[in-house]
């Protein structure tokens, strides 16, 4: 199903296509309708499904199509932890991108501006906040959080919240929301403490049970465990060694698509990238070079792992691990198109361990661990089932907090 079918605003619909979303997922081709219909949701579905987008989307045309008001937060989403509410804002950021929609992260850790600038959303009316629990009572705690206005409520990994042990802070977010709302509750797994919080929140919901989308059998898929600094050198060996019919790098963030092109554009390779800084007819100059096959090595954000129709690439490299299996599954899938087979390289560091084995376990199989080259020396040990301690929504990440938070709304709204 096209995202077409759905017929959202058109400034909603220009942030679809700009973020490279053509054909909805299960949870998505489900869940929207039911979110714009006004019914209550509850979803077992995994994160790498693309719930995300699934009640990010009808959120947001909602909000550019019905009153609100302008001194309330429209709509709450509650998450587990700041590393997944960090995600949903730049997910949010780059969909509601030609909307006039504010969204801000509120999570713990932050300096004292991360403060005052949650605290004027939190008291002057945003669209959309996305919070870890913890935080949010802080600032309940101090008075000035407006609820009044709120419509829609957001449980995104609730059993994952409940085994976190937040249960109390959550019951006593929702005591402090309006009694008429629309709730949507996604959880990995059902076990009878989701079923009963769910009593308590929902009223009358659907409810919809979705498994992760398959990836691409012919495609073959290889990693590497390595340090951060051994990604480059490891790069322009992969890219030396053998000549594909072109290549898709595929980096988290645009400092490291910059970092990388300049470094390959020195071995002398027809190399470009592509990131949100980039100007809308500069992207697409640059994708008809890759496209007719002048340009060998594309270096790209996630903004082209969906939607790029191109048949002949024949090696996706994942720089960095994604953020989930759809998006994995999304980022391989450019490479074995049509008839043609193809490789998936992905890069996993030490940090990123244990993303990539829920990576692997929502796969249901395990990428095979290449040898590091021996000139690049030894890379960290792959630690099967290893856990680093989940954070509980009070950290800080890297000083920075995405959001696009203001309230300039067009006329006639």
């Amino acid at each position: 199903m096209k995202f077409s079918a759905f017929n959202f605003d058109s400034r909603l619909s220009e942030g679809i296509e700009a973020s490279g979303y053509e054909d909805a997922t299960p949870v998505q081709e489900l869940v929207i309708p039911l979110v714009l219909e006004g019914k209550d949701v509850i979803a077992s579905a995994q994160t790498g499904t693309g719930k995300t987008a699934a009640f990010l989307l009808p959120l947001i045309n909602n909000i550019l199509s019905t009153p609100f008001d302008e001194h309330s937060i429209t709509a709450l989403i509650i998450v587990p932890t700041r590393e997944l509410a960090i995600q949903i804002a730049q997910h949010m950021e780059g969909l509601s991108y030609f909307t006039s929609v504010s969204s801000i992260a509120v999570y713990g850790g932050g300096d004292g501006g991360a403060f005052v600038q949650e605290k004027k959303a939190l008291s002057m009316g945003a669209d959309v906040v996305i919070c870890t629990p913890g935080k949010m009572i802080a600032h309940i705690n101090m008075g000035y959080v407006k609820f009044s206005g709120l419509k829609y409520l957001v449980l995104d990994e609730a059993d994952r919240m409940l085994d976190m042990g937040f249960y109390d802070d959550i019951m006593r977010i929702i005591n402090a929301l309006p009694a008429k709302r629309q709730n949507l509750l996604f959880s990995a797994t059902m076990p009878s403490r989701i079923r009963e919080m769910a009593k308590k929140i929902l009223h009358n919901p659907a409810e919809i049970n979705i498994a992760i989308s398959k990836q691409n059998e012919k495609i073959t898929q290889l990693a590497y465990v390595v340090y951060e600094a051994q990604k480059i050198p490891l790069v322009k060996f992969i890219l030396h060694q053998k000549e594909f019919s072109s290549v898709l790098v595929f980096c988290s963030s645009k400092q490291a698509v910059k970092q990388l092109t300049r470094e390959l554009k020195r071995t002398k390779l027809a190399v470009d990238e592509i990131h949100s800084d980039l100007e809308q007819d500069k992207r697409e100059e640059v994708l008809m070079y890759f496209k007719s096959g002048r340009l060998k090595v594309l270096i790209a954000t996630d903004i082209l792992s969906r939607g790029i129709d191109i048949d002949n690439i024949g090696l996706v490299i994942n720089y960095d691990v994604p953020h989930d299996g759809e998006d994995y599954v999304h980022r391989i899938g450019r490479t074995a198109r049509a008839a043609a087979e193809g490789t998936a390289i992905t890069f996993i560091s030490e940090k990123e361990q244990r993303k990539f084995q829920s990576i692997e376990r929502l796969l249901g199989k395990e990428v095979p661990k290449e040898k590091i080259p021996e000139q690049f020396g030894e890379g960290p040990e792959y630690r099967k089932g290893h856990h680093s301690h989940p954070n509980n929504g009070r950290g800080h990440q890297n000083g920075k907090r995405p959001g696009n938070f203001s309230r300039n709304r067009p006329a006639g709204r």
